[in-house]
Parts: C-alpha cells; structure tokens; sequence
C-alpha cells in the first residue's frame, strides 16, 4: 500500500463544496486491473463542473476530478500491460465517478488505458489531453464529410479554451484559413500564434438568431459552445458544408429551423470523446503523435501543481482561462 496526495472535493455545510489537498491510501482506490502512478494530467470543462458538485457529472462525492491521465503502470493484473509501461487514459468514467487524474495515483480497467505513442512524451499528451482528442476527431468528422483546405475558411468557436485553442492549432497545420472566434477582448494575437489569420468577435456570432438564414461563410466549423451560437454557425455554413459540435458552454439549447438544412444541404455533426471505443481512440492518438504531430504544444499551456488547482478550476468556471493548463503530478 502506498500514500499518495490527491485533490478531494467534498461537500460542506450548506451544500457549499470545497477542494482541499489530502493524502490517500491506493487502498482506498476503485477495482481495476491497472494501478497508475500519475505523472500528469490536464483541466477540462468537465473537471470545474465536478470539482464544483456538479450531479450530472459526478453523483457522489467526496471524490477527485480528472478526466485525463497520463503515467506509469505500477502494477498489473492483465498480460498486456507490465509495471512500467508508460500509458494515457482519458474519458470513460475516470474523473465522473471514478476517482480522476488530479492524483498521484488511479486505478483502473485496462480496456480505458492505451501504451503512450512513440512520437509523445507523457506530458505533450497531457498537453493535448481530451481536448486535443477532441479537436481532432471534430477535424476528422469534417474531412469525413468533405472538407478540404481549399474549400474556403474553417469556424472555431470558443476558439481561446482548450478544445479551440488546440482546434485552431490543428487546422492551421493542416494548412486550413481559421477563422477563430473569442469573447476574450485582447487575446488575437495569441490566437494568430497559434495560426488564425481571421478573428471574429463572439458578438458578430450572436446576431441573427431571429433570422431563419444567414449569409454564407464558413466552408467548415468546430463549435465548442453550442446556444444560439452554434445555430448561427449552421445557418452560416457554405452550402453542403458541415460544423462539429462538441461543447455547450453558451448553453445545451438548440433553437432553429430546418430551413439550413433542406435549403442548403449542411451537416450537423456530434462528436464524443468519452464513450468512443478505445481502438478509434488509440488510432486517433497516433495521428496526434505523428501526422498531427504540434510542433508549437509549449505555447498552449501552463503548468500547475495540486496546490493550484483550485484556483485554476475557478478560473475556467469564470471563462478567464486561455489555452491549456496542464497538471503535474511528480
């Protein structure tokens, strides 16, 4: 049995929950063929709501967020995984109800785990996380559905936060004209770094959401932020274009028409990261480590420690964060 520090997040008097650094036992750890000492994580959307007593996230509590891992095998149950291989697990249920990433330790099934692909290192995974995961199977729902660089501009919405940010990078890379939306005032020039060559104003997003039809822009588009924005995007889409959706920070409504998509031929396209079976998911993080390979990973993130996370995931509930933050573990 080993000690290790974790973020707990318990609930308090009055329905108040707070996060606090403890020591746990790996004792006191769910079943699972895998014990994983954690080197890194990452912060996700996800992980501010269940560290914040979010129930449609995280049922029970105390408990630890983090969907995202990644380490070093330290004991195994199964033959394909011996102590020491270094593997990534993301989504399933680790960090909703399975004691997450934000831990020196997890113990899992190892059908959520994957070996590290030789063209990352521990960390650059961490960096891209579910969010790079994300990004990149939205880039690929598109090109599945016909989208190619010279098709005309590429949409990304929400495009400061982790799976944007990462979405914009990507598509830049791939030589796509991004066009990336933000609300931040003052962050463009982050977002040229990372490749835009056109930025929008979340405003210009907002307008029109009275009207069954809007003029056509966008050959493609990720969305990460769902509302009436992401049917503003659809009734903007070039004719048989697509948009990925995979977010729903500016709500989980969607009001509109059918009119965009009878009139124009566009595609509405829904992307999950957690449930996808793990072949897919171990197929896409090898594009990552070699096709898609960021050259530019260290710009988009900061690194914190357990000490200040808390913080951090008041940051991202407060839509103050920019880019990735990645959680170190060692």
């Amino acid at each position: 049995m080993s000690k290790f520090k974790a973020l707990l997040v318990s609930e308090g008097a009055a329905g108040a929950f707070e996060q606090k650094l403890v020591e746990r036992d790996t004792s006191e750890l769910p079943p699972g063929e895998l014990l994983i000492r954690v080197q890194y994580s990452s912060l996700n959307y996800k992980d501010a709501l269940s560290a914040s007593g979010n129930r449609g996230v995280t049922r029970n509590y105390p408990h630890t967020p983090g969907i995202d891992a990644a380490g070093v095998v330290a004991e195994s149950s199964v033959a394909e995984f011996a102590s020491g291989d270094e593997v990534i697990v993301t989504g399933y249920d680790l960090g909703m109800n399975t004691a997450g990433g934000f831990a020196q330790y997890i113990r899992v099934p190892a059908a959520w785990a994957i070996k590290r692909p030789q063209g990352l290192s521990l960390r650059e995974a961490m960096v891209l996380g579910t969010a790079g995961l994300t990004a990149a199977l939205c880039i690929d729902k598109l090109e599945q559905a016909g989208l190619n660089p010279d098709a005309g501009p590429v949409l990304v919405t929400g495009a400061t936060g982790g799976v944007g940010s990462l979405a914009v990078a990507l598509l830049s890379n791939l030589g796509y004209k991004v066009a990336a939306s933000t609300g931040k005032a003052g962050q463009g020039e982050f977002l040229k770094g990372l490749g835009a060559q056109q930025i929008v104003e979340r405003s210009e997003l907002q307008a029109g959401t009275d009207k069954p039809m809007l003029k056509e822009q966008w050959a493609g588009a990720v969305d990460t932020v769902g509302g009436d924005i992401l049917f503003n995007v659809v009734k903007s889409l070039q004719y048989g274009a697509s948009v990925a959706c995979c977010g729903l920070t500016a709500g989980v409504a969607f009001k509109g028409s059918v009119l965009p998509f009878i009139l124009r031929g566009v595609n509405l396209l829904g992307v999950d990261s957690v449930e996808l079976p793990l072949l897919v998911k171990a197929a896409m993080w090898d594009r990552l480590s070699v096709q898609w390979k960021l050259d530019n990973l260290g710009a988009l993130a900061h690194e914190v420690g357990l000490e200040q996370l808390p913080e951090a995931l008041r940051q991202i509930l407060a839509g103050k964060l920019v880019g990735r933050v990645l959680v170190s573990l060692g």
